[in-house]
């Protein structure tokens, strides 16, 4: 089974971070798609709870890991989750279902909020770039 990630936040093509480069140099974009949760902006970055109601979609993008043995630590590094960070920790990275825009469905690793979420404002859109504009 092929490794997937979905990211929503900065690590898209357009939210201009450079860790978004670790995505070109690692792994290839497959699609845009959309996961099941609540988008909560937590500070210049979002984060995803996933949902039971089926209204509750974040978008982002699809990539195919090339070398999910190398951008992977990189990343848990980078969104701060696993066994060197004291609990809990900001994220945990699990897979999930994530839509591709052309309805077919994949198993994804996503990072996922992993704190209260309740003094958080939730990205409505459920799309952080787009939100971006209006902040």
């Amino acid at each position: 089974m092929p490794d997937y990630l979905f990211v929503y936040g900065t690590l898209r093509q357009n939210a201009n971070h450079p860790m978004h480069q670790q995505l070109v140099l690692h792994a290839r974009f497959v699609a845009m798609a959309r996961f099941q949760a609540c988008l909560y902006l937590v500070s210049y970055y979002p984060g995803a709870v996933p949902s039971a109601n089926i209204a509750d979609q974040v978008s982002g993008e699809l990539y195919l890991l090339m070398q999910p043995d190398v951008l992977l630590p990189l990343l848990d590094n980078y969104e701060e989750c696993g066994s060197g960070f004291a609990p809990p920790q900001e994220f945990r990275r699990e897979l999930q279902s994530v839509v591709i825009d052309n309805g077919d469905s994949v198993v994804a690793w996503v990072y996922v909020y992993n704190r209260d979420t309740s003094a958080l404002t939730q990205i409505n859109s459920g799309d952080f770039l787009a939100d971006k504009v209006t902040r």
